[in-house]
């Protein structure tokens, strides 16, 4: 799995943070950035973070290979 966030969309909501605080926090400026060794989406959360997302700024897409 693998999580992309829109910077360009995020408007620091921080649903995803709520949802999934082992995946996601916010940065100084207060939008949504992933913690470090997070973005391949280990926890079963992620899904649940993007959708409350309320600008759906976060993409999670299964990994091939």
């Amino acid at each position: 799995m693998h999580i992309d966030i829109d910077k360009d969309v995020c408007i620091g909501a921080g649903q995803c943070a709520l949802v999934a605080p082992g995946v996601f926090t916010q940065d100084d400026d207060g939008f949504s950035t992933l913690l470090p060794g997070a973005q391949d989406g280990g926890d079963p959360m992620v899904r649940e973070a993007a959708r409350a997302c309320p600008v759906a700024a976060i993409t999670v897409s299964e990994t091939v290979g």
